[in-house]
C-alpha cells in the first residue's frame, strides 16, 4: 500500500535506474532554468504538432491527391504512436536516464519532422507522423520527469505551471501557426520548421542536461512483454475512439478495435500480476492525486480539444473565415489560458486543487454553452469571442491544478513513469473529444454545408458543455480536497 516516509528516506537512492540526489527535487536549492527551458522547447514542438496540421490537412490532400482515409491517417498515426507510447515511454525514462531518453525521443521527433516535410506520398507522410508520434512518447514523459526532479519547491510550481500553459495553449496556437505557414509559404514548412529547433535543443541538450548512472540490473528487468502489451491495447484504444467520427460507434471497425483494446489491455494486467518488476508498481493506483489527475486530465483534454475542432468548422464553413483568419479567431482562447494559468498558481496557494479544478471545470462548461448560442446567431464578437475566453480561463485552470496536484505524490524514482500515466490520459482525451464531439455533430447532418455546420457544433457544444460538467462531478469527488493533503502528497514513496 502507499505509505508515508520522510523524503530522506536512505532507500529512495538505491534499486533504481539513476541516482537523482546530485539533481533531484528534494535539495531545495535554486537551480537555473535551463533545464525548464528546453523541456518547454520539447513540449512546445510536440503540442504544436498536434493541431497544427489539422489545418493543413485540406492543402494537404490537394497537394499530394491523398483520400479522405488517407487524411485520416496523418492524425491517427500520430496518435496511436504517442497516446499507445506515452506510458511505456515514461518508464523507460526513469529506468534508462531520462537525458538518454530525452534526446533519442527528441533525435526521432526531429528526424521524422525533416522526413514528413520532403514526404511525396501518403505512405512516407504517414510514416513520417508515426515517426513524430513514437519520438513524442519518449521526449514528453522525459522532459515533464526532468522538471519534475530538477527543480523543487516554488521553481517546481512555476515550471510546473508554464509546462502546463504552453500544454494548453499550444493547441489552439497551433490552429493559428498552421493556418499562417499553410497560406504563406507550404504545408511543408509546418515540419520543416521543427528540424532547426529540433537541432538546436539536441545541441542544448547533449551540453547542459546532467549525465546520470543507469543500473544495468534494473534495466535487464524491464517489462518489455508487459510495455509490448500496453502499447498495443492503448493505440486500439486510440484507434477506436478515432474510427468513432469516421465509421460511427457500431462500426465492426470500431467495436473490433475495442474489443481488441479490452483484450490486449486485460492481457497487460495478467502481465503485470506475474512479473518481479512490473512496467507500472501496482500501488500507483492507489495515489489518489495521480489517478484523480490523470482522470480529470482526460476530460478537461476532450473538451478543449472538441471545443476546438468544432470552433474551427464553425468558423470556416459558417462564418465563412480562412484557415488564417480561424487562427486569428481562437487567438484570444489561448491568451485567456495564459493569463489563468498564471492565476491558478495563486489560487492553489489559497485554496485546495479540488476547488480549483472544479471551479474551472464549470467555467469550462459555461464556454461551451455559450459558443453553442453562436449558432442560432452567428456572429464572432457576440458570442464566439466571449465563449472561447471563459473556455480558456476554464480549462487554464483546470490544467494547472491538475499538474501540480498529479505530480505532488510522485518520488523522484518513478516520476517518469508518472508523467507518462499523466499524458497518456491527454492523449487519450485529445482523441476522444474529437471522435465524440465530431460524431454527435454529424448526427445533425453534414458539416460541409452551412446549416449542417451550424447545427451540427450547436450540439457539439453542448455536448462538450455536458461532458465538462460530468468531468467537474469527478474532480469534486476524487481530487485533493485541501491544501495539506496535496502538500503531504509530497512525501509518499510508491513501494
Amino acid at each position: 500500500m502507499t505509505t508515508t516516509e520522510p523524503q530522506a528516506n536512505p532507500r529512495s537512492a538505491q534499486g533504481h535506474a539513476e541516482s537523482d540526489s546530485p539533481h533531484g527535487a528534494d535539495t531545495g536549492s535554486r537551480r537555473p532554468w535551463t533545464v525548464l527551458i528546453l523541456a518547454l522547447a520539447a513540449q512546445i514542438l510536440v503540442v504544436l504538432d498536434i493541431s497544427v496540421v489539422n489545418t493543413a490537412l485540406p492543402t494537404i490532400g490537394r497537394s499530394l491527391n491523398l483520400s479522405s482515409s488517407d487524411l485520416q491517417w496523418l492524425v491517427t498515426a500520430y496518435l496511436l504512436m504517442s497516446g499507445g507510447g506515452l506510458l511505456l515511454g515514461g518508464r523507460i525514462a526513469d529506468v534508462f536516464a531520462r537525458r538518454r531518453v530525452f534526446l533519442t525521443g527528441l533525435a526521432i521527433f526531429t528526424t521524422s519532422s525533416m522526413v514528413s516535410g520532403l514526404a511525396g506520398s501518403a505512405g512516407v507522410l504517414i510514416a513520417g507522423r508515426a515517426g513524430q508520434g513514437l519520438g513524442a512518447a519518449l521526449m514528453t514523459p522525459a522532459a515533464l520527469s526532468l522538471i519534475m526532479t530538477t527543480y523543487s519547491g516554488q521553481q517546481r510550481a512555476k515550471g510546473l505551471t508554464l509546462w502546463s500553459a504552453v500544454g494548453s495553449m499550444g493547441i489552439a496556437a497551433g490552429v493559428l501557426f498552421g493556418g499562417a505557414l499553410t497560406t504563406w509559404v507550404g504545408w511543408q514548412m509546418i515540419f520543416w520548421i521543427n528540424v532547426p529547433v529540433g537541432l538546436v535543443a539536441l545541441i542544448t541538450g547533449w551540453l547542459v542536461l546532467p549525465k546520470q548512472t543507469v543500473d544495468p540490473a534494473t534495466a535487464a528487468q524491464l517489462d518489455l512483454p508487459g510495455g509490448v502489451a500496453v502499447v498495443a491495447g492503448l493505440g486500439a484504444l486510440v484507434f477506436g475512439i478515432q474510427s468513432i467520427s469516421s465509421h460511427g460507434f457500431t462500426s465492426p471497425i470500431t467495436v473490433g478495435a475495442f474489443g481488441l483494446a479490452v483484450v490486449l489491455l486485460t492481457g497487460f494486467v495478467q502481465i503485470e500480476r506475474r512479473v518481479r518488476r512490473p512496467l507500472v508498481p501496482p500501488h500507483t493506483w492507489r495515489v489518489r492525486s495521480l489517478v484523480a489527475g490523470t482522470a480529470t486530465m482526460a476530460g478537461v483534454t476532450a473538451v478543449l480539444v472538441g471545443v476546438i475542432f468544432l470552433t474551427s468548422i464553425f468558423c470556416q464553413s459558417v462564418l465563412g473565415y480562412s484557415a488564417l483568419q480561424t487562427g486569428v479567431a481562437l487567438l484570444p482562447l489561448a491568451f485567456a489560458l495564459t493569463v489563468a494559468t498564471h492565476v491558478a498558481r495563486h489560487l492553489l496557494g489559497r485554496t485546495s486543487p479540488r476547488n480549483v479544478a472544479t471551479s474551472g471545470l464549470i467555467l469550462a462548461a459555461g464556454g461551451a454553452f455559450l459558443l453553442q448560442r453562436a449558432t442560432s446567431h452567428p456572429g464572432y464578437a457576440a458570442a464566439v469571442l466571449p465563449g472561447l475566453v471563459v473556455l480558456g480561463v476554464g480549462v487554464g485552470l483546470v490544467f494547472v491544478a491538475v499538474f501540480l496536484s498529479a505530480t505532488a505524490g510522485i518520488p523522484a524514482q518513478h516520476a517518469g513513469l508518472a508523467s507518462g500515466v499523466l499524458m497518456t490520459g491527454h492523449e487519450i482525451g485529445a482523441a476522444l473529444g474529437v471522435a465524440i464531439l465530431a460524431a454527435v455533430s454529424a448526427s445533425a447532418g453534414s458539416l460541409a454545408t452551412v446549416h449542417g455546420a451550424a447545427i451540427g457544433a450547436g450540439r457539439g457544444f453542448a455536448a462538450g458543455g455536458i461532458l465538462a460538467l460530468a468531468v467537474a462531478a469527478i474532480a469534486a469527488t476524487f481530487m485533493p480536497k485541501t491544501r495539506a493533503s496535496a502538500q503531504a502528497a509530497g512525501h509518499m514513496h510508491l513501494h
